[in-house]
Parts: C-alpha cells; sequence; structure tokens
C-alpha cells in the first residue's frame, strides 16, 4: 500500500494551536482502533481535525474506516480522555507538534507513516536540526560502552544532535555523553513523555528535558509496552540523517533500527566489533552488507547529505564567532591536561596512578584483585585511592563488580 500523501494539508504553520485545537487534535490521537496511517489519510481527506469529527460516518466510512471507528469517531467518545490528556500535559510541561506544526521536521514527515502528532518535553527547535541516530544493545560490553561514549561526544562536538531511545545501555551511555560534552540530544520514547522508562534514568531524562529534548507519539503516562518499542524506532530512524548501530545481536532491536533506516534511504553506520562476541554479530553483519565502518566521527560526517554537512560547516563557524577562539583555546587546553594525571595532583601520587593506569584498558575491564596482583609493589589501599583519583580526574570508570576500564 501507498503512504497517503499528505499534499492537500495546509502549509504547516508556527505552532499557534488554541486549547480547542489542541483537544481535536488529542480526540484524534485518542479514538479506539484508528491507526497512524489512518489518521493521516482522514487528514488528507477532511484537512483538520475538526472537519473529521464533523463528518458523518457515511463520510467517514467511505474514507476505509470500518463501522465501528467511524461511528466512534462521529460519537465524539475521545474527548473526555483528551481534555485528561490536557491537563496531563499541563502539569508535565509538554506540548503537542503536529503534522501542520512549521517545527514538525521534514525528514519524519517524509516516512511511510508519521506519526499526525508528537509529545514533546524541551527545546522543540532540535527537531530541525542535524541529527543522527544512535543505537545498539541494552547489554553492551565494554568496548561497546567506550565506542559510543567517544563516538557520541565527538559527533555532538561537530554540531549533530544525537538520537536514541534511553533505553538502558547504549541509548544511555549516547545520551549521556552528548550531554557531557555540551551537545544536544532528543530522546524517542517508546512510553508517555511524562514516563521514565527504565526508572533509573530519572536523572537522565530530567536532563534531557532541561537540555535537550523528549518526544513521544504515545499518550501521557502511556506505559512502556513491549511492542511500543519497535514503532517509535521508526522515529529515531526518521528523524535522522543517519544511523549509528553500536553493538547488537544479529536479530535485535537495532537491527530493525536499521532497516527501518534503509528503507527510509538513511545512510547507515556501523562500529565493528570482536567477531566472536554475540554483540559484534549485528555491526559486522550491516558492514558486510554495505554500511560504512566507522573508526571515528570524521568517518560519518563525510558520508552524511551534502546539504547537512553545509549546515554542520556554517553551526561549527558560528560557535567559533560565538566563542571569539577563546573558547576552543580554553577546551583544548583542558583536552591536553585530561590525559595527564601527574598534572593534577602531587607527583608522588601522580607516579602511581600512572602505574595503575598503565595496567587498564578501553575495551576490557579489569578487576581490582586482578591489579592488586599484578602491581605487587604497591599496597591495595595505594591502588585504590589511585582508582578514586582517576575517576575523579575522568580517566577510569568503574563498573559493578569492582571492575575499572580507562575512558577511551
Amino acid at each position: 500500500m501507498a503512504p497517503p500523501s499528505l499534499s492537500t494539508l495546509p502549509p504547516p504553520v508556527a505552532n499557534s494551536l488554541t486549547p480547542e485545537e489542541e483537544l481535536y487534535w488529542l480526540a484524534l490521537r485518542l479514538v479506539p482502533g484508528l491507526g497512524t496511517r489512518r489518521s493521516a489519510q482522514l487528514l488528507e481527506r477532511f484537512g483538520s481535525p475538526q472537519a473529521i469529527f464533523r463528518a458523518d460516518p457515511n463520510e467517514l466510512e467511505s474514507c476505509g474506516l470500518n463501522g465501528s471507528v467511524a461511528r466512534s469517531v462521529a460519537s465524539g467518545c475521545s474527548f473526555d480522555d483528551a481534555a485528561t490528556q490536557q491537563e496531563l500535559m499541563r502539569k508535565g510541561g509538554a506540548q503537542l507538534v503536529t503534522l501542520g506544526d512549521s517545527r514538525y521536521p521534514d525528514r519524519l514527515r517524509e516516512i511511510f507513516d508519521p506519526p499526525p502528532m508528537m509529545f514533546a518535553r524541551g527545546n522543540v527547535e532540535l527537531l530541525n536540526s542535524v541529527c543522527l541516530g544512535v543505537v545498539g544493545t541494552r547489554h553492551p560490553t565494554t568496548y561497546g560502552v567506550a565506542a559510543t561514549e567517544r563516538l557520541s561526544a565527538d559527533l555532538a562536538r561537530a554540531g549533530l544532535t544525537i538520537v536514541s531511545g534511553m533505553a538502558r545501555g547504549v541509548d544511555t551511555a549516547a545520551h549521556r555523553a552528548c550531554l557531557g560534552a555540551g551537545g544536544n540530544t532528543i530522546a524517542v520514547l517508546g512510553c508517555g513523555a511524562d514516563v521514565v522508562y527504565p526508572s533509573e534514568n530519572r536523572k537522565l531524562a530530567a536532563e534531557i528535558a532541561a537540555r535537550g529534548l523528549i518526544i513521544s507519539e504515545f499518550p501521557m503516562e502511556s506505559t512502556a509496552f513491549p511492542q511500543n518499542f519497535p514503532i517509535r524506532n521508526r522515529i529515531i530512524a526518521g528523524l535522522s540523517a543517519g544511523l549509528l548501530v553500536v553493538e547488537g545481536a544479529q536479530y535485535s532491536g537495532s537491527g530493525i533500527t536499521a532497516k527501518l533506516a534503509l528503507d527510509q534511504g538513511r545512510e547507515l553506520f556501523a562500529v565493528p566489533g570482536n567477531i566472536t562476541s554475540k554483540m559484534s554479530w549485528g555491526p559486522n553483519l550491516l558492514i558486510k552488507q554495505g554500511a560504512r565502518l566507522v573508526q571515528d566521527w570524521n568517518d560519518v560526517v563525510v558520508d552524511l547529505p551534502q546539504a547537512d554537512q553545509r549546515l554542520l560547516i556554517a553551526a561549527g563557524r558560528q560557535r567559533i564567532l560565538d566563542l571569539g577562539g577563546e573558547g576552543a583555546a580554553e577546551s583544548s587546553a583542558a583536552g591536553g591536561a585530561s590525559n595527564q594525571p601527574e598534572g593534577q595532583m602531587p607527583e608522588p601520587q601522580a607516579r602511581a596512578a600512572r602505574r595503575v593506569l598503565q595496567h587498564l584498558k578501553p575495551d576490557t575491564a579489569v578487576h581490582l584483585d586482578v591489579l592488586v596482583e599484578a602491581i605487587d609493589d604497591m599496597s591495595p589501599s595505594e591502588i585504590i585511592a589511585s582508582l578514586f583519583e582517576l575517576e575523579i580526574l575522568g580517566l577510569v570508570r568503574q563498573q559493578p563488580g569492582r571492575n575499572f576500564a580507562k575512558v577511551w
């Protein structure tokens, strides 16, 4: 079936929905049995939610709706729930971005089944920035976390908005690294925009809402049902100029998102992994099938559409103008010092920290007991103190079970 054309919709305008208009859009979203594509077809036929609800059941059935859904629309049974959603949006600081809104991203508008509306918390203008999707397993290896953090931070500094799903694992690492680099990030949820899933990401969700953007096509307070995540994945791919897959099994959610990205004509990138790790099967297979192998951020940027590259270059020049050249120098100086723990502590402690750092790797976590055995001229308390200092400097990351890895 061909995607519905949206050419008959009124031209997008800046968001200026009155409370009544917002109520009609919400009511359309909440009609039982009315899916995304049918909603788009009705909007194409009638032009607005108000006109849809004014139509009689026979007209609605002529557009392909079955009798029960047509009667549900005509009866207006969803308006009570819509009023509840309006109140939840006010309390949660959310706003509605509809297909008729100029802030609705053109890339997403062009996919097969764009969501007629999205619930948004945060900086909605990010929807029209140059976006890159970053996805992967919920159970990444130490290498996977390091690669995600390094690439997401570098790509964010290059001006890309990192889009992911705020799930455990790679998604969380991508969002955190982006925020840590001072970049922009969008979290696309498989639940309501006011629901935190997983619950341990409560602090991260608050940061993204304050400094980035959280969006969802699911109504407020919607539960994170498993079937919602493949649905939301098409939005991650649809928003993005390209999709970067870090780690994932051969048949996984990241593989589904990669297929959606290909179907939508997006650039596909993958980080190669250890051939003996099942978490590398997904990206390694994508590389065999033609995805761009990524070793650093530049491998991504050079393969983006030229229009997006020009936007990134323009944004980079603007950042230099805004900083007046001083910020870049300060950042460079800070970056140069970050790999030198001896410049941040007295020399005896620095020597001990260097010894410990030499025994750590970015791709494999090392247990504390292994470190104690390997560094036999330092006491356990000295090693623990050095690890603590290195953690504070951002050079070492502690993982569950008293395991430690060097930050890449």
